[in-house]
């Protein structure tokens, strides 16, 4: 056994005072977990993606010697590294790579660009970003804001574009020495930055340590519960926590996992049989399209593989369609939770909780109802929803830089996560969302964000984000804008102009021009009343328009 493998971490303390159903989990970290499995069998399959396999030992060679290389730019314990890149087995190796140095990964979205690119590598003080290709524009547009990057790796031998921060080619950093490596890094130790949706303000790096990512993926399995012939599949984006725990699932218990670059309705049942999946992790309106698509010969061909779907939100009409037509055993769709604190609460397979229950208390967590004062309040009745953990470093380890918002969020011993709900029986019952949250397309927006980018439109005096009607699953994205005095802009221009600027999920379909906004008597715009009003006879739709927006490349 290799000397990285015997390193195994601490076992849990024993003598923690909580409920007698109540076992605190191991100890552990990422490359633990990389070790053991490697150990165990290193030709054992650990990813497929799109196709491209690759085995436990194959995967650790590659991070071994990317990890190598990256030390002699001077990556350290504690730096951070940014990635910009599309689903490939290069994000698992510069993941793991990064990683094997106790350095920090820092995945942002793809989709993103501009500002909102700018604040998350600004933010995270990185000085080495990997991307893609077709990314490389958005940081030559970026560089001389960007005072932190010494260098960009991309995932291509060039000729690469001008910029005042150095290319190089990230293939010739994967070359060399893939021997093991000493593990550097301890349970409390930080594995990764994952930056929120900023639903109240600029978008804040969540501190991922190794132990909470391990806790994940032993939650993974007590949600999924599988045999070492299942295969986890998802076709979520890899910087996105859905399709992070699916990784983690297969990592720290030695399973198969197949990720797929994009969703594709037309090939799904194509995908699922490739990728040998039985069971998957779906976000959305996936759950629906795919329930009410025509058949295929592989549809019938794939009939009782999958064997269980989870992921949210998923209708009880949507489900019962997966258990009849696709033969679906089990299909789970509770859960709760966020970037903070991932699964606060789930149901258990064979469980059958009320029908908008989001699932029970999970064993890592305490949770409570309380008032605007932090009471408790009567089982049953709708409060804020708090939460704390039961052991060390099974949640986030507070906001990047910001102990000032971590403090304001972390009070009177319990995590606020901004959200409504109600406990009943050990179940929770969600009630609302945070005020100004929204979600679309299966992504966490910021109005604020949005609202920053809209106003540097020269003809934009003030402007509201936010979403119509009812917040009850997807949100469609409304701006209603004063302009200035004078200014000449319709509503198709605007649109127009907000696709260039924002990332396609974040452009909205409705927009509406007043003389003003609605506000309070201290002139804080009153976004509910916006919300209630929702679509009105003034009001323009993008998508009456036939303007359609689709993921920039």
């Amino acid at each position: 056994m290799s000397a990285a493998a015997s390193a195994a971490p601490s076992p849990a303390p024993t003598d923690v005072q909580v409920p007698a159903t109540y076992r605190p989990g191991p100890r552990d970290t990422l490359m633990h977990a990389l070790a053991r499995a490697v150990a165990a069998d290193p030709d054992a399959e650990f990813a497929n993606i799109g196709g491209d396999r690759i085995s436990y030992g194959e995967i650790d060679r590659r991070a071994n010697a990317l990890a190598r290389n990256l030390a002699g730019l001077g990556v350290g314990k504690g730096d951070r590294v940014v990635s910009l890149l599309d689903t490939s087995m290069d994000v698992l190796v510069c993941w793991f790579g990064i990683n094997k140095l106790g350095a920090i990964w820092v995945p942002i979205n793809n989709a993103y660009r501009g500002e909102f690119l700018r604040h998350q590598i600004c933010d995270a003080g990185a000085h080495i970003a990997i991307c893609d290709p077709h990314y490389l524009e958005r940081f030559v547009e970026l560089a001389d804001t960007l005072p932190d990057v010494r260098l960009i790796l991309c995932r291509n031998e060039g000729p690469f574009p001008n910029c005042s921060i150095p290319i190089q080619p990230l293939d010739s950093y994967k070359q060399g020495d893939g021997s093991p490596l000493p593990i550097v890094v301890k349970p409390a130790d930080l594995a990764c930055l994952l930056y929120t949706s900023g639903t109240t303000g600029l978008s804040k790096g969540c501190m991922i340590s190794h132990n909470y990512m391990c806790m994940q993926g032993r939650q993974h399995i007590r949600a999924v519960p599988v045999t070492r012939d299942d295969v986890y599949y998802t076709p979520l984006p890899l910087f996105h926590s859905a399709a992070l725990n699916v990784v983690l699932g297969g990592l720290v218990n030695g399973m198969r996992v197949a990720i797929w670059p994009r969703f594709s309705l037309s090939s799904f049942w194509e995908d699922i049989e490739a990728s040998g999946a039985t069971n998957g992790m779906f976000l959305a309106s996936i759950f629906s399209l795919v329930a009410h698509a025509p058949d295929t010969e592989a549809m019938h061909r794939c009939f009782g593989k999958l064997t269980m779907i989870y992921g949210q939100p998923i209708t009880p009409e949507v489900r019962k369609i997966w258990k009849e037509r696709f033969g679906v055993k089990i299909v789970s769709s509770w859960a709760y939770g966020q970037t903070e604190a991932s699964r606060l609460c789930m149901a258990m397979p064979g469980e059958e909780p009320p029908e908008i229950c989001a699932g029970r208390v999970s064993d890592e967590f305490e949770m409570m109802i309380v008032d605007d004062n932090d009471q408790p309040v009567p089982e049953g009745t709708v409060g804020n929803i708090v939460y704390r953990p039961r052991e060390p470093n099974v949640m986030f380890e507070g906001y990047w830089r910001r102990p000032e918002e971590t403090a304001k969020a972390w009070r009177n011993l319990w995590m606020h996560s901004g959200d409504l709900g109600r406990l009943e029986n050990g179940w929770l019952f969600f009630a609302d969302r945070a005020k100004d949250y929204l979600r679309t397309r299966g992504e966490n927006v910021s109005s604020f964000e949005i609202e920053r980018i809209f106003l540097k439109h020269p003809a934009i005096a003030e402007v509201a984000v936010h979403a119509t009607g009812a917040q009850d699953a997807e949100d469609e994205i409304k701006v209603t804008a004063v302009l200035r005095e004078a200014a000449a802009l319709t509503e198709h221009e605007l649109c127009l102009w907000s696709i260039q600027q924002l990332p396609h999920f974040a452009v909205p379909r409705y927009i509406e021009f007043r003389a003003e906004l609605i506000k309070n008597p201290t002139g804080r715009v009153l976004k509910y009343r916006l919300r209630d009003e929702g679509v009105t006879p003034t009001t323009w739709d993008r998508e009456v328009a036939g303007i359609q927006v689709r993921r920039k490349r």
